[in-house]
């Protein structure tokens, strides 16, 4: 599901007040971290993430190769930081309204 321009920058609006829910260090993207980003996206349909010095990944690196594994979509990199979007299956998860184009 591709975002369209006014998704992505209402989903960026929303993310800029985020802290980030997952540190990405020296060992990188490790399967822990993976289900560790899956259990927080079954709750936060938007998740913000921060890659730390030590990691031999670069922001957007990290951000395509754990959007792949996830199956969600990357909507911004920033500096150290990126955002991830996936759409929750959970019913109790107060689901983003996107803007319909």
């Amino acid at each position: 599901m591709p975002l369209t321009k006014k998704q992505i920058k209402q989903l960026r609006a929303l993310a800029n007040t985020l802290s980030p829910m997952l540190y990405i260090g020296k060992n990188d993207i490790t399967d822990a971290a993976i289900k560790q980003a899956d259990e927080t996206m079954q709750y936060h349909e938007l998740m913000k993430c921060a890659v730390q010095d030590g990691s031999g990944l670069s922001a957007k690196e990290a951000a395509i190769k754990l959007a792949e594994k996830l199956k969600a979509e990357v909507v911004q990199v920033i500096g150290n930081r990126f955002v991830l979007f996936r759409v929750s299956p959970r019913e109790n998860t107060n689901h983003i309204m996107l803007i319909k184009e």
